[in-house]
């Protein structure tokens, strides 16, 4: 089972590194670029993590995902979200069909 504690302190720095210097910290130079450029990282990882899943190299692929993981949460912490907001939501779907999901997702879409 997954540590859920290390992504909450993971989702604690990112949100304090809102208030860093962005020349002494990665994540608020990401913040401070705005949402294309951690887009643009979000996709990357994403393409690193399909290259190394297509080459079945494991241990390349947990790295890909950790990166993906990591820059997705920082997505959302600029945009004043956290994990708990996707863990919220795992809940809300755990023991419904993806079936069943998906037609949910489309009837609230053709109602807005």
């Amino acid at each position: 089972m997954i540590d859920i504690e290390v992504l909450h302190r993971v989702s604690e720095t990112l949100a304090a590194r809102k208030k860093a210097d962005p020349d002494s910290s990665y994540v608020s130079s990401l913040y401070q670029k705005g949402t294309d450029t951690i887009c643009k990282k979000v996709a990357e990882e994403a393409a690193e993590t399909i290259m190394a899943a297509k080459d079945k190299d494991m241990l390349h692929l947990v790295w890909e995902v950790t990166d993906l993981w990591f820059h997705s949460m920082v997505l959302l912490a600029h945009h004043g979200l956290s994990v708990d907001d996707v863990l919220a939501e795992f809940r809300r779907r755990e023991g419904v069909s993806g079936i069943d999901e998906k037609k949910s997702r489309s009837a609230e879409g053709a109602r807005a």
